[in-house]
């Protein structure tokens, strides 16, 4: 390491620039000598996207005075774009992209129906406005995101995200609500799991290792949807579908925020 530190501070950068966020982190520690390399804009430049999209979604976070409180700024909190419709984030440990599609982006079967569904404000969302399901028997949501969008080389997978508030419909679980993720002219993958995180111990002939939601660090419940593997060489879409259309039983109390698509 002592030879590290002797290198001049721009060859410690150029270094630096080609591990990682949480790598650059761990060597800031070592001397004072690295750690002016490793807070340097030339290394976190490194780390931040450098596609003209993702720069023109962050622009209103172009007063940060560096390249590192930009990226941690970019990683704390979800920056919402598209007239309210996504959010974008950094994984903070990679550099990744995160996405998540807003209900509004999303194709709701009868959600612009108010008989079905309601848009509301809830004080914990990331977003203006999330779909309430009233009641409906057919379930069917689905959304798309670009894979150019995403970041290259990296394992991505979809989460549905919501919370279940009084809800009824979910638990019969001979009519699981069936989750797909298919790339374009790729192969279609599919789960069966149970939306309603309350289901087990209340019900006795639930399929067992039937999946359910987990609790995400913000409140909501998330399911993961699928996962795939972006090379970042193919201009094409991801499809996400949710869906529980065998069971013409009322279903209720779905509050849906979006679908995340991040870094597995």
């Amino acid at each position: 390491m002592t030879e590290f530190e002797e290198l001049p501070e721009g060859c410690i950068s150029a270094i630096l620039s080609r591990t990682t966020p949480a790598d650059a982190g761990r060597l800031s520690v070592v001397s004072k000598t690295i750690l002016s390399a490793a807070d340097s804009d030339a290394v976190w430049n490194q780390f931040l996207p450098s596609d003209s999209h993702f720069i023109d979604s962050i622009i209103s976070l172009a007063n940060v005075p560096t390249k590192k409180s930009l990226y941690l700024a970019l990683s704390d909190s979800p920056i919402i774009i598209d007239n309210d419709q996504k959010s974008i984030q950094l994984d903070r440990k990679s550099g990744k992209k995160c996405y998540m599609l807003a209900a509004r982006s999303l194709s709701i079967a009868w959600g612009n129906d108010d008989r079905y569904w309601n848009w509301i404000a809830m004080p914990d969302s990331r977003f203006p406005e999330v779909a309430e399901l009233l009641v409906v028997c057919w379930l069917h949501i689905s959304g798309m995101i670009n894979m150019l969008a995403l970041s290259p080389n990296t394992q991505y997978a979809a989460y549905l995200v919501f919370k279940m508030i009084g809800g009824f419909g979910f638990r019969n679980p001979n009519c699981p609500v069936v989750l797909s993720i298919c790339v374009e002219g790729g192969h279609k993958s599919t789960k069966i799991v149970c939306l309603d995180p309350n289901v087990e111990g209340r019900l006795h002939n639930v399929a067992v290792g039937l999946q359910r939601p987990s609790v995400r660090s913000d409140g909501w419940l998330e399911i993961e949807i699928g996962e795939f593997f972006n090379s970042g060489e193919e201009d094409e879409e991801v499809q996400m579908n949710i869906k529980e259309t065998d069971d013409y039983n009322s279903k209720s109390g779905l509050f849906l925020e979006g679908i995340e698509v991040r870094p597995k």
